[in-house]
């Protein structure tokens, strides 16, 4: 593929903005697509809701953002900034270690500000179709709302970049009795703040960093919350240092009589079932003739959860990885993708992209991953990042990253109460400062 002339980025959060500050480095036209008004994604905090709030409704009115109002960072912010541009610490914002989304968002407009990246966005404007025209060419479609007109728009791009996020479309599991289940049902995309359920009984299915959170918050106000999950590592028990919070095995089945029965053999009766049970990959506007699916939530075939085979470079992905570093990640994909469209780096063949994308799927399932965790690094991640920088022509991560990383996710999985501000900041403040005093040396 020649070197595109131009090339649309759908989404102006973390990764369209990092998308398009790699594109103009390499001298590529890049127009950014965004449906809000505003950079920053999901990070942009909106107390409304989406119109059905399990997000089940196809036809709801749908709310972008996922962030609620107490959510802080599950990373240090250390490790929350992008390998050439920290997240730095704002004297008048949070400065806490583990800040909040505010002081997230803040870092989003600065890094936005700092490369004059707002004058490339086109705001109000929502993508609906993105289609392969003829050889090299992508149609992209997108409707902007100007008073009470809808007005269709269509231009031709060389490559496109999708970086519309994938915390939008909620996951949600299915209980047997739940149609006739009279209480109120919510997934974590639409919680905003713990008002809404004071006095209620509530029941949280999930067991990962949202559901932890939340049920914290929920329980300040709550009468009771039961936290219910698959995991094979859940202690049926009242939670220490909690009036109100006990962990049960996954929900059973629910009756009209708004009992939940739970597979441990407990039973209540409840007010509030609260999904806590992730997200879904969702791109209605992505026409490719099969080419890519979305099958129990792996998009695919992508080489290294980027490139389509077949039809790279001109499409790509960015941010479909979790369990990662994730901003590092995002912007070490970013400089991988823009070196590839210049020319300065080149793919493997078609043939060996599928060969390597069939490895990996051979790997998950001989490991015993189910396919819904294709975009999980497990246990990878500093890996990964160590490849895309590599092709990235940049050093591997930092060995102090590596570590803090691992002690933070250590800090999530302890599920300890207030993990956050208990954090050691003197201890890493000195790994970081010798490291620093090391590399002077070099």
């Amino acid at each position: 593929m020649p070197r595109p002339r131009r090339t649309a980025v759908i989404g102006a959060g973390i990764a369209g903005l990092a998308m398009a500050r790699e594109l103009r480095r390499e001298g590529i036209e890049v127009v950014v697509f965004e449906k809000g008004d505003d950079l920053g994604g999901t990070w942009n905090y909106d107390p409304r809701i989406d119109s059905d709030p399990t997000g089940l409704e196809p036809t709801r009115e749908v709310v972008h953002s996922s962030v609620y109002l107490s959510l802080r960072t599950n990373l240090p912010r250390q490790i929350m900034g992008f390998v050439d541009y920290p997240f730095r610490e704002d004297e008048d914002g949070d400065r806490r270690t583990f800040p909040g989304h505010k002081e997230v968002l803040r870092f989003v407009k600065e890094f936005a500000e700092e490369f004059g990246l707002r004058g490339l966005v086109r705001f109000g404007s929502e993508v609906v179709r993105v289609e392969r025209v003829g050889t090299g060419l992508w149609l992209v479609e997108w409707k902007t709302k100007r008073s009470e007109e809808v007005l269709v728009s269509k231009e031709m791009f060389e490559a496109v970049v999708v970086c519309n996020g994938h915390f939008t479309q909620p996951r949600v599991p299915t209980i047997p009795g739940i149609e006739k289940w009279p209480g109120y049902q919510i997934h974590s995309h639409n919680y905003r703040v713990p008002e809404t359920f004071r006095d209620k009984v509530v029941v949280i299915i999930g067991f990962a960093a949202s559901a932890f959170d939340i049920s914290r918050d929920v329980a300040k106000v709550a009468k009771e919350v039961h936290v219910a999950s698959r995991s094979s590592e859940v202690m049926v028990m009242k939670v220490p240092n909690h009036d109100n919070i006990w962990q049960h095995k996954m929900v059973k089945y629910v009756t009209e009589e708004s009992l939940v029965a739970f597979e441990d053999g407990s039973s209540i009766h409840a007010d509030v079932m609260f999904y806590c049970t992730g997200y879904t990959y969702h791109f209605p506007f992505l026409e490719t003739n099969g080419i890519v699916t979305i099958e129990d939530n792996r998009v695919g075939p992508l080489y290294k959860h980027v490139f389509p085979p077949s039809l790279a470079p001109s499409l790509s992905f960015i941010g479909l990885t979790e369990k990662d570093i994730i901003f590092q990640m995002t912007d070490l994909q970013c400089k991988w993708v823009a070196r590839v469209l210049s020319g300065k780096v080149q793919l493997p063949s078609e043939k060996e992209m599928m060969a390597s994308v069939e490895e990996y799927y051979q790997q998950m399932e001989k490991n015993g991953y189910p396919k819904h965790t294709t975009h999980h690094l497990h246990f990878k991640e500093v890996e990964y990042c160590n490849w895309l920088a590599a092709e990235a022509g940049l050093p591997p991560v930092e060995d102090w990253k590596e570590r803090m990383y691992v002690e933070s996710i250590k800090s999530v999985f302890s599920m300890k109460d207030n993990y956050r501000d208990q954090w050691d900041d003197a201890y890493w403040d000195a790994i970081i400062k010798e490291a620093s005093l090391s590399k002077c040396r070099i």
